[in-house]
């Protein structure tokens, strides 16, 4: 029996964090290769610093002489994220840092394993779900992505003037019954205009958006609040500290609250199972969920690159599930075609639908009619039982 009464706790980062600009510029290089040809292939890593932005990785369209045109177009894909996220400081400004591109063709040794259909790498994806929020989503991570997007739109609708876009968000749940009831702890830190706000004064403006994310009653006399706990933090972003694709793969996922295999998603497109295992990994726990086969669900894949069939599946419901865990493997395995391009296929993932993703979760989000988010879609649940 699983612990029931505990305190666990999760950070998520703003889009304007180092590492999220650069998951967000990856992740808009990548939808513009989908939107020119669903089949592109993009492995795409940006480095930002201080007045710079270095592009690498590899790409591949099926015209060679289309794809050496194409680059020219990357710098001001970069630029209009940086604009769109909202920095225009001294030394980190859309306008007139420098964009680096090395970005070359893919690896003839990497696309023959796919273009036969196999995993884009070999590697191990883990899926979670819980019921313990809506989202079917572990209630620390959610809230702290929630508390950040909200700061984020009220910064970038005028609202709240003097934010700025870096910040980070912690929040520590307490659990009783197994079921999140109190927050303990609320650590925020954002990025603000004028080097006379103190901390008390960015808790002023910070509070009353917190107090609305979080469910009624979580909030209590003894909540530690910690915001801005060092003083200022006016010099934020990239030339505050360098960002790197890929480095927030807890807060991309379950927030700790669940295994993660290793690999990052933002720039990769979906023949790297790496992302695209992962969200078909999700998908399936939380249907499972949804279907009232568990409570609680973690799920593993494992491929083998240039291998179309994965080479295992695991499911382990935490003694919440109606029926053996080994049983639920099986219907798992009948109810989805979990090779590379059957997930493509069934969760419609040749699309430029990933800028999105790449800040506050690419899990617990809404699916949207685009396409975006579709695995977070239920409407496996009817074939999950009767597969049961």
């Amino acid at each position: 029996m699983s612990r029931q009464n505990y305190i666990f706790t999760s950070e998520s980062v703003s889009e304007g964090h180092p590492d999220k600009v650069c998951d967000r510029i990856s992740d808009a290089i990548l939808d513009a290769f989908l939107a020119e040809e669903a089949n592109a292939r993009v492995a795409c890593e940006t480095f930002a610093t201080s007045s710079m932005v270095v592009i690498g990785g590899e790409v591949g369209l099926s015209d060679p002489e289309r794809l050496k045109d194409y680059m020219g177009r990357i710098p001001q894909i970069a630029r209009d994220c940086i604009k769109d996220i909202g920095y225009e400081q001294e030394h980190f400004h859309w306008n007139t840092l420098h964009v680096l591109n090395f970005l070359h063709e893919q690896s003839a040794h990497i696309a023959q394993g796919v273009d036969r259909d196999g995993a884009g790498d070999q590697g191990i994806m883990f899926g979670y779900a819980v019921d313990e929020t809506p989202e079917l989503m572990p209630a620390p991570i959610q809230y702290a992505h929630a508390i950040l997007k909200r700061l984020t739109e009220v910064r970038k609708s005028g609202q709240e003037p003097t934010l700025r876009p870096d910040a980070k968000s912690q929040l520590s749940l307490r659990y009783e019954g197994g079921k999140p009831v109190e927050v303990t702890s609320i650590v925020l830190s954002t990025q603000h205009a004028l080097e006379s706000q103190t901390s008390d004064d960015i808790r002023a403006i910070v509070e009353p958006y917190i107090r609305e994310v979080l469910p009624s009653g979580w909030i209590s006399e003894t909540t530690e609040w910690w915001v801005n706990p060092t003083g200022t933090f006016v010099i934020g972003g990239p030339d505050g500290d360098a960002g790197l694709t890929g480095r927030k793969i807890i807060v991309d996922t379950y927030g700790g609250a669940a295994p993660h295999g290793g690999g990052a998603f933002s720039g990769k497109d979906p023949t790297k199972v790496d992302r695209s295992a992962a969200y078909a990994a999700r998908y399936l726990a939380k249907n499972i969920v949804a279907a009232g086969m568990a409570k609680r669900c973690t799920l593993q894949i494992s491929y083998a690159i240039g291998v179309a069939k994965p080479l295992s599946i695991y499911v382990d419901t935490h003694g919440t599930g109606v029926m053996p865990d080994e049983e639920i493997e099986r219907i798992v395995a009948r109810s989805m075609d979990l090779t590379p391009r059957g997930i493509r296929t069934h969760l419609g993932l040749n699309k430029p639908i990933y800028a999105r993703t790449s800040a506050y979760g690419h899990f617990g989000r809404a699916p949207e009619a685009d396409g975006g988010f579709s695995w977070e879609k239920t409407d496996l649940v009817e074939t999950l039982k009767k597969a049961g």
